[in-house]
């Protein structure tokens, strides 16, 4: 009769070979985590550049067009400049943008909400953990 080299064993694994394999897994699982944590903040941080980017453009479209800022960021989406306003990737809302209102020369006086919305940036006050810059700075 000929011998295999499982000829003593019903089949299966031993208890060290399950380990060894529980391990390795672990220490894959282990190194792939932080990589996969960075990733997702990195494509947060390139939606929230795209978006403001986005809106900004929408912004000088609407002086071009109508040769006055926009009274809100609302105002692109009633006239046609935005389908609707993007979600914030940081804050997850579309209503936290923070409106940056054009200013003038001290000696002129107007009612503050007669100013246009000249910029806009994120409502978050976190920081970025890649380069360390507030994300409400951009």
């Amino acid at each position: 009769m000929r011998k295999t080299w499982r000829s003593g064993r019903n089949g299966g694994f031993t208890l060290i070979e399950m380990v060894i394999v529980f391990a390795l897994i672990g220490i894959l699982v282990g190194l792939g985590l932080p990589q996969y944590k960075y990733s997702l903040v990195k494509a947060r941080e390139a939606v929230l550049r795209e978006n403001l980017f986005q809106i900004r453009k929408q912004i000088d479209l609407y002086y071009q067009d109508k040769g006055k800022y926009p009274a809100s960021l609302q105002a692109l989406v009633q006239d046609g400049y935005l389908r609707s306003l993007p979600v914030d990737p940081v804050t997850k809302s579309p209503t936290t943008w923070e409106e940056v209102r054009e200013t003038l020369p001290p000696d002129e006086y107007v009612m503050p909400e007669t100013l246009g919305v000249v910029d806009v940036k994120s409502g978050s006050d976190q920081k970025s953990p890649i380069d360390g810059t507030v994300y409400n700075t951009w």
